[in-house]
Order: structure tokens, then sequence, then C-alpha cells
């Protein structure tokens, strides 16, 4: 049985995560909101921008490598579409970075690490 590959930076494979949802939102413009006769106006600017959440359980050289990522401030991103069903890429960057110590090893930890990936 064959994995679905959900994440990939910058052409390298990430290990499977443990959770991973993804949302999409608009961007509206300045001239949205209500109305004088309260209605509500959208102006949208762009819409479907990806907002994707994700966690890991991982060994020290992923917990560096995933540190390594989140300094970057722009990444190429390879992920799931789970509206097509297949495989998207675009620009991202990464936010809200957490890491905390699962299980102490003799090789340095099994580490939880979860962030959100936010769309150009």
């Amino acid at each position: 049985m064959a994995f679905i590959q959900y994440l990939n930076f910058e052409g390298e494979d990430l290990p499977l995560p443990v959770s991973y949802d993804i949302s999409l939102s608009d961007v509206e413009a300045d001239t949205s909101g209500e109305t004088e006769a309260g209605t509500t106006q959208r102006d949208l600017v762009r819409t479907g921008v990806v907002d994707i959440s994700v966690s890991f359980q991982v060994t020290h050289k992923w917990l560096k490598k995933l540190t390594e990522y989140k300094k970057m401030t722009r990444i190429t991103v390879r992920y799931f579409d789970t509206e097509e069903l297949g495989i998207r890429e675009t620009k991202m960057y990464m936010e809200g970075f957490k890491s905390s110590l699962v299980k102490d090893t003799s090789c340095k930890g099994l580490w939880k690490v979860s962030f959100e990936l936010k769309e150009f």
C-alpha cells in the first residue's frame, strides 16, 4: 500500500504527518464591508488562499531540518490539495512553529512538531 506524499519543501519529501488540515480563505479589498443600506458588500481581491496546519512526530534529525525551514522567509511547497485530490505547488511561509518532547530516547528524543503554512 502506497502512502500519499502530503508535503514537499524545496524538493525534499517530508515524513508522513500525524495531522494535516487545509483551510481556504478569501482576501477582501478595503472597500468590502457593510453599506449604508445595511447590506454586506464583498470586493474579493483573491480567493482560495491556502492555510495548512500540520503536525509530525519526528526524530532529532527532522526536528533540525524543520527548524531550518522555519528560518526561511519563503518556501516552495508541494502539497496534497484536498479540493482537487492532487499535488499543487505554491510559495508559502511557516508560522506558529512549536516543538515538544514526546519521549526521551537514547537518540536525542522523539519530538512532536507543529506549525502552519500560509500561502503568499
